[in-house]
């Protein structure tokens, strides 16, 4: 059956709270393009996008693609995705497909943290904080409106310090107080900064340690961009962590190597059909423009 699929390419749209992905894999599972880009308030138009992005940067149509799984937050709103399979569970799929060996994930994003245990691929366990703001990448765009800075300048900015400030509140709008007061008081900025990612850290290395943190340890999700979130990552962890390349994608990555699975079992059992509504059809019927 691998032979019959070897001329067809897979992909995995994932439309998470904040950033939406789309990743296209051939045959073999190696990645050929991927998206990356705001959600924003229309999930249809946005899957619509990412995914004719996707398919332009690989040369490829619509057509070329055997099967598509949609997955995030937004996955009910990918009307041209042959199924939906949830974040976490691509999560881990995406994850082990960069790192075959890996026991453990840390994603953190825009409005959650999640820890994830994972076996050969699978995922075995899990916790998530997605009830406060506190450990979120909203809790660092907070600090960064607070202090005047972009979150790329908070980063290499906190690598500097040699004597981080103890953050007590995790609380967001209380964290935001406390950072203005350690400002006053004349505190370093790195040391604040440093401080902030601590915090962070801490925090999301006490929810993952419930699920007894094994290496290697992978952290993904656009927080795994910040240096500063990486070091302080390793030290509320005690020990190394993995950054893909791209740590946004591998929801979608693992997305995609799940559609392939899909249709190698529909090719398996023969009842695999290679159709495609197009995705203006799908996407623009409540007659909204492509823009």
């Amino acid at each position: 059956m691998e032979n019959k699929a070897s001329g067809f390419y897979y992909s995995g749209v994932d439309i998470g709270s904040t950033m939406s992905k789309a990743a296209l894999i051939d045959a073999g599972g190696t990645m050929r393009a991927y998206v990356v880009g705001p959600t924003g308030a229309e999930h249809r138009r946005r899957a619509n996008r990412v995914m004719e992005d996707v398919l332009q940067q690989a040369g490829l149509m619509l057509d070329d693609i055997a099967c598509i799984v949609s997955t995030g937050y937004g996955r009910v709103n990918v009307p041209f995705a042959d199924k939906q399979i949830t974040e976490l569970t691509c999560h881990a799929r995406g994850v082990a497909s960069l790192f075959p060996d890996v026991k453990t994930a840390i994603d953190i994003g825009g409005q959650d943290a999640k820890a994830l245990k994972i076996r050969d691929g699978r995922l075995t366990d899990f916790l998530t904080n997605d009830k406060c703001a506190a450990g979120t990448g909203r809790f660092l765009e907070v600090a960064a409106e607070t202090l005047g800075l972009s979150l790329e300048e908070m980063g290499s900015i906190s690598l500097q310090s040699d004597n981080p400030v103890k953050i007590s509140n995790i609380c967001t709008i209380f964290a935001q107080q406390e950072i203005i007061g350690r400002i006053s008081e004349g505190q370093a900025l790195p040391d604040i900064l440093a401080g902030v990612y601590i915090a962070i850290a801490t925090r999301v290395a006490r929810l993952a340690k419930q699920l007894k943190v094994e290496p290697p340890v992978v952290f993904t999700g656009g927080v795994a961009k910040s240096a500063g979130m990486v070091k302080a990552m390793e030290i509320a962890l005690e020990m190394p962590v993995l950054v893909p390349p791209e740590p946004l994608i591998t929801g979608a990555l693992g997305a995609a190597a799940l559609a392939r699975d899909h249709a190698l079992d529909l090719m398996q059992r023969g009842e695999f059909k290679l159709h495609k509504k197009q995705l203006a059809e799908a996407v623009f019927d409540y007659g909204g423009d492509k823009n």
